[in-house]
């Protein structure tokens, strides 16, 4: 199909690429590299006057954004995909409006993401941020508040908490990451809390105040200061612009676009995807669903997504990946649960790698030995977490996984072994 992508920023690549994902990912792994050097003394290797460079680390995350949008512009180059800069609206015919100019489209994908929405009337500037702000911001807060501990509020508390930032991570409900399951949460905090992180759960801001040098905020009663707050407390779909109305394309009540399986929107010709339609906020969400979307355009046989079981990982220290059902959730669906747990130093791996931190949770189904949910809290989380995705897709359940052979030594023991903790014989735990 000839393709045109119409695009109103600089940079092509979205805000994956250019201010949340990507960026993320290149800060904390700087985080990760600090902590292996001030650490390396447990390996025997003695490293002195060792200093952190906040601008080299703005240079390495910069370097990684340019290297990777680059790349996009080559496969758009490659495939003769146009770019059509501007801002883009639906038409009430379904064509496409570009800043006042109308194009033809006979097939039309919807993909601009979310927004940031900021709390208790707050406006984002110079010292209350958002979470891309946070990313790309050029100097190193001495004293930072995160509001919000969901999977991006915990990430921006690791990566600048173990790069000497004074932290407080504030979350009003009674655990951080709340979508994961409780042991995990559990476990994950008490990583967090080694990491110059202060956490502060059952949370009553009561107010906020920047007051040009700082920025005041009252938590259950009492006042701190900080340099800068970084609100991570929600999103929502970025449609404002879009001309839904005028197109006739549904809306739900959250101001989600409303579509079916293969990603079609209420108006024909029209599809959308990602963080503008129902399902978790994940990049890899998103794109698995472009392809489905444009498949489906194209007159090919799609399949819809099964949501619960779309792998989410959060990039703090030690990582944390999930999918499917929490022990609870399982229970209360009427399951007959069987789960296992294993802490991560039970196999060798992590202890080689001085990574022992964390733990595998399994949450099974005893007729079938169904998986029904995955929980890691471990380093390497997003490399182990595919295997029991991969396990499941094919119909394999955890006595599949049990009877698996692993390598040894690797991290993915663990797996293993939680597995045959789940399916009642566990060895190694």
């Amino acid at each position: 199909m000839k393709t045109a992508v119409v695009e109103r920023a600089d940079t092509v690549g979205g805000r994956c690429l250019n201010e949340a994902c990507i960026p993320a990912k290149a800060v904390l792994r700087v985080a990760d590299a600090y902590k292996e050097v001030t650490e390396a003394k447990d390996f025997g290797i003695s490293v002195s006057g060792v200093d952190f460079d906040f601008a080299g680390a703005a240079g390495h995350r910069d370097k990684v954004i340019k290297t990777l949008t680059g790349g996009v512009s080559m496969l758009f180059d490659k495939n003769k995909v146009e770019v059509i800069r501007g801002q883009g609206s639906l038409t009430a015919g379904g064509n496409v409006e570009v800043d006042g100019k109308e194009i033809e489209a006979a097939k039309v994908v919807l993909a601009t993401g979310s927004v940031a929405r900021p709390i208790l009337g707050l406006e984002f500037g110079e010292r209350i941020l958002d979470t891309a702000a946070m990313w790309l911001t050029s100097a190193q807060p001495k004293r930072l508040a995160v509001i919000g501990a969901g999977a991006s509020g915990t990430e921006v508390a690791s990566a600048f908490g173990r790069l000497g930032t004074d932290v407080m991570l504030i979350e009003a409900l009674d655990q951080i990451l709340p979508l994961e399951d409780k042991d995990i949460a559990r476990a994950c905090q008490r990583e967090i809390a080694k990491q110059n992180v202060t956490i502060v759960t059952g949370a009553n801001v009561e107010s906020v105040e920047d007051t040009g040098s700082a920025v005041k905020i009252v938590v259950n009663g009492e006042t701190h200061e900080f340099d800068l707050l970084c609100i991570a407390a929600g999103r929502g779909a970025d449609t404002e612009a879009l001309g839904l109305d005028a197109a006739d394309v549904k809306t739900d009540d959250r101001g989600l676009i409303e579509v079916d399986g293969a990603l079609r929107t209420s108006r024909e010709g029209v599809w959308a995807i990602g963080d503008l339609v129902p399902g978790p906020a994940l990049a890899h969400k998103a794109s698995d669903e472009g392809i489905i979307a444009v498949e489906d355009a194209a007159g090919l046989d799609t399949h819809p997504i099964d949501y619960p079981y779309v792998p989410r990982v959060t990039f703090c220290s030690p990582q944390v990946a999930s999918f499917g059902l929490t022990e609870a959730q399982a229970k209360e669906a009427g399951h007959d649960v069987a789960v296992g747990k294993i802490p991560m130093g039970a196999v060798g791996a992590p202890t080689v790698y001085g990574e022992r931190g964390g733990m595998i949770k399994l949450v099974g189904d005893k007729a079938y030995g169904e998986i029904l949910g995955a929980h890691i809290v471990s380093a390497k989380a997003a490399e182990l977490i595919e295997e029991l995705v991969i396990a499941r897709d094919l119909e394999g359940g955890y006595p599949e996984v049990a009877r698996s052979i692993h390598p040894h030594p690797a991290f993915a023991e663990a797996v293993l072994e939680a597995a045959r903790a789940t399916d009642g014989w566990l060895i190694h735990g």
